[in-house]
C-alpha cells in the first residue's frame, strides 16, 4: 500500500459497491468490519458505515434498492420502485423526481448502478480490484485498496487557482477514476465498468414568475426532507437571503429550530442587524447569537487539521470558523444543521449569460451590459474584448495553458467568459508549471463544455465548486459530532433555478430576483429588502496576522516543497509581510489546500468497522 493511501479514520462513513462476481468476494475481505447488503446470489453487494438514518433499502425479486444520504423518508414508494424495476435505465425517472442530495445504489439481474447527484456533492469513484471493478463514494478508500499510489501531477494541477473544467473530476491517485456528476456507473456481472449520463441541465426558458412558484416548491421539499424526522434542527442565520430563506422554511415544519449567528467582527457589517430582523418574526424559534470576538479567524488551527479527505480543498482555511458552533449546538440538542451556502450560485447566476444574449437579442442586452459597466465598474476596453471574444471552450482551455504566469485578468474577462482564467503564482516550480499546463492541453482535446452557452456553463462550473468544498465540510462537521446540509445544493433546486431566463434571474437593477419572488408570503417583505451581503475580508487580513506563524511552520516542513512543486523559501518571504497588497486576495488558498491536505496522508488511519447502531442487521444486512 502507497504511503500516501489509507482508509479514512476515526469513523468516517463511507460505502463500496461490489459487482456480482466471485471475485468480488477476495474484495470484500480487504474492507474493514462494516455494514453489509447482499446480491441475490448471497455475494456482497454493499459494504459501508451507514446509520439508520442515512439509507432507504428496498428489495423485490432479484432487484435491490438502496438510497444513501438525505432523501425522501417514503419507504412505501422506494418499495414500489423495487417492486417495477425491470431495468436499470428506468431508474433516471426516480433520479431526476425525488428531493434531497444523496447516493442511488440499485442492482438487478446481476449488474449494478452507482450514481451520485447532478451538483457534484455526492461524487463516485471507480477502480480496478482483483481483476473487477470496484465502486465507492471516497477516491481515498478505493486508493487503500488497490494500493495506488499519489498522483503528483495531480497535486500539481490542484495548485492552479482555480481549477478548471474537466480537471477536478480526477482523482489524486493513480488507477482510481471518477464519474462525472449528472452521468452514473454500471458495472456489469463480468465485473467491468461503464458510465452513461442521466442528466443534463434544463433549457434556460421559464419566466420568472412560473420559475419562482417552482423554485419555492423545490426549495420548500428540500428544506422538509431535512426537517421531517422532527427533533431540534439547528439553522445559519447570517441576515443574508439565502440563509434567511432557509430559517423560515424550516421553522415551517416538524422540528423545533435553532438560529444560529456568528456576527462580523467588522463594524461595517450589517448581518446581526439583518439577523435580528428576521429572528424577530420567527415565534417559536431560538436565535443564538455567538460572541463575534469567539469565531475562530481564517486561518486558524491549520497545523491541527487531521481529517480524512480525498482530494484538497481551499475550505481549510475557514474550517476553524465553519465547526466553530458545532459543540454549542450540539449541547443545545441539534441534530443537524441547515445552511444557506449553494444560494449565491443557485439563486443568482453569471454575467456570462450576456455574451449569447447579445448575439440573440442585442438591444435589450446592450441596456443590461451598460448597467452591469457602472455598478461593477468594468472598463470598457476589457469588456468589449471579452463580448467579442468568441473562442469554443476547447480552445479557451488550451489557450490557458500558455497562460499560467500572466497577471490576473481583468474582473470583466471572467465575468463574460467561460470561467476565471486559471494562474500559478511566483512560489510553484517550473516542474509544476509544466505538470499542470500538461494536464489542460490534454484535457482540452476531448473537453467538453457543461453546457453549449457560456453563462449556463459558468453557472453549472459555480455550483460543482462550491459543492466540492461543501462536500468536504460535510465530512468535517459530521466527524465533529454534527451532521450538515444545503437544501439549495440539491438537484431539485438546480433544476428549477437554471430553467428560468438568465435575464430576469441576473440583472444590473435588482438582487436575487428569482429567490426574492419565490420567498414573497414565506420570508416577510423586510427581511427581502436586503440587496447585499458582508464580505469577511477583514476576517481574512485579521487571521493572515494571527496566524503568520503557523503558516511559517507549514512552509518549514512543506510537503510541496519535498515534492519539488513550490519553493518554500518564497512562500516564507511572502508570509513574513502579512500587509503586503497581493494578500488581499485568496492567492495561498490553493496552496494552504495541497499543503494542509498532503500532511493529513501522513497521519495513521484505519476505518472503525463498528456496526450502526439503532436496530439487529435483517437478513440482507449484516455486520462483517
Amino acid at each position: 500500500m502507497s504511503e500516501h493511501s489509507g482508509m479514512p479514520g476515526h469513523g468516517e462513513a463511507f460505502f463500496v459497491v461490489l459487482p456480482d462476481h466471485e471475485a468480488a468476494l477476495a474484495v470484500a475481505a480487504g474492507l474493514p468490519r462494516a455494514r453489509t447488503l447482499r446480491h441475490p446470489s448471497g455475494r456482497p453487494w454493499l459494504i459501508g458505515t451507514w446509520t439508520d438514518a442515512e439509507i432507504t433499502v428496498a428489495e423485490a425479486g432479484d432487484a435491490r434498492l438502496a438510497l444513501i444520504g438525505t432523501r425522501p423518508h417514503d419507504i412505501e414508494r422506494i418499495a414500489g420502485e423495487a417492486e417495477r424495476l425491470t431495468g436499470l435505465a428506468s431508474l433516471d425517472r426516480l433520479a431526476r423526481t425525488l428531493p434531497g442530495s444523496f447516493h442511488l445504489v440499485a442492482a438487478l439481474g446481476g449488474r449494478t448502478r452507482v450514481q451520485g447527484d447532478a451538483a457534484g456533492l455526492r461524487l463516485v469513484f471507480h477502480a480496478r480490484v482483483d481483476g473487477v471493478s470496484v465502486a465507492a463514494d471516497r477516491a481515498d478508500v478505493l486508493a487503500a485498496l488497490t494500493g495506488a499510489e499519489l498522483d503528483e501531477r495531480q497535486v500539481a494541477v490542484r495548485l492552479l487557482w482555480p481549477v478548471p473544467h474537466p480537471l477536478p473530476h480526477a482523482p489524486m491517485w493513480r488507477d482510481v477514476h471518477g464519474v462525472e456528476p449528472g452521468h452514473h456507473l454500471v458495472l456489469d456481472a463480468e465485473g467491468r465498468a461503464r458510465t452513461r449520463r442521466w442528466w443534463s441541465p434544463p433549457e434556460p426558458d421559464r419566466p420568472l414568475a412560473a420559475g419562482a412558484a417552482e423554485l419555492r416548491t423545490a426549495l420548500s421539499r428540500a428544506v422538509e426532507v431535512r426537517t421531517a424526522g422532527g427533533g431540534t434542527v439547528s439553522c445559519d442565520l447570517s441576515g443574508g437571503l439565502d440563509s434567511t430563506s432557509v430559517c423560515f422554511l424550516a421553522a415551517r415544519g416538524d422540528a423545533g429550530i435553532i438560529a444560529s449567528t456568528w456576527p462580523g467582527r467588522d463594524p461595517a457589517d450589517e448581518d446581526l442587524m439583518w439577523a435580528r430582523r428576521a429572528a424577530e418574526r420567527l415565534p417559536g424559534v431560538e436565535h443564538a447569537v455567538w460572541p463575534a470576538d469567539e469565531s475562530p479567524l481564517v486561518y486558524a488551527d491549520l497545523l491541527d487539521i487531521d481529517d480524512p479527505l480525498d482530494e484538497p480543498t481551499i475550505g481549510m482555511m475557514d474550517r476553524a470558523r465553519v465547526l466553530s458552533h458545532v459543540p454549542r449546538l450540539v449541547a443545545k440538542g441539534s441534530r443537524l444543521h441547515l445552511t444557506g451556502i449553494g444560494g449565491d450560485q443557485v439563486a443568482w447566476c453569471s454575467e456570462a449569460h450576456y455574451h449569447g444574449l447579445l448575439r440573440r437579442r442585442p438591444l435589450p442586452a446592450l441596456g443590461r451590459l451598460r448597467g452591469f459597466r457602472a455598478l461593477f465598474d468594468w472598463p470598457f476596453g476589457p469588456m468589449a474584448r471579452a463580448l467579442a471574444d468568441g473562442r469554443p471552450y476547447r480552445r479557451w482551455l488550451a489557450d490557458a495553458a500558455a497562460d499560467l504566469r500572466r497577471p490576473p485578468q481583468p474582473v470583466v474577462s471572467s465575468a463574460l467568459g467561460w470561467d476565471m482564467a486559471p494562474r500559478l503564482f511566483d512560489w510553484v516550480t517550473p516542474d509544476a508549471e509544466h505538470a499542470a499546463a500538461e494536464a489542460i492541453r490534454e484535457a482540452a482535446r476531448t473537453a467538453e463544455p457543461l453546457a453549449p452557452d457560456r453563462g449556463q456553463h459558468a453557472d453549472l462550473q459555480s455550483v460543482r465548486m462550491c459543492a466540492r468544498i461543501i462536500r468536504q465540510w460535510e465530512q468535517m462537521s459530521a466527524r465533529a459530532g454534527l451532521p450538515m446540509s444545503s437544501p439549495f445544493l440539491d438537484d431539485r433546486v438546480i433544476e428549477t433555478s437554471l430553467a428560468v431566463r438568465p435575464e430576469e434571474r441576473v440583472t444590473p437593477w435588482r438582487y436575487k430576483p428569482l429567490l426574492v419572488a419565490a420567498m414573497r408570503g414565506i420570508v416577510p417583505d423586510e427581511c427581502l429588502a436586503r440587496s447585499n451581503k458582508a464580505e469577511a475580508s477583514m476576517d481574512a487580513a485579521d487571521g493572515l496576522r494571527a496566524h503568520q506563524g503557523d503558516l511559517m511552520e507549514l512552509w518549514d516542513g512543506s510537503r510541496l516543497a519535498r515534492l519539488g512543486l513550490v519553493d518554500a523559501a518564497r512562500l516564507r518571504a511572502l508570509t513574513a509581510r502579512p500587509a503586503a497588497p497581493e494578500l488581499r486576495e485568496a492567492i495561498l488558498y490553493s496552496t494552504i489546500g495541497c499543503e494542509v491536505w498532503l500532511r493529513t496522508l501522513d497521519r495513521p488511519a484505519a476505518i472503525m468497522g463498528a456496526p450502526s447502531p439503532g436496530r439487529a442487521p435483517s437478513t440482507a444486512e449484516e455486520t462483517g
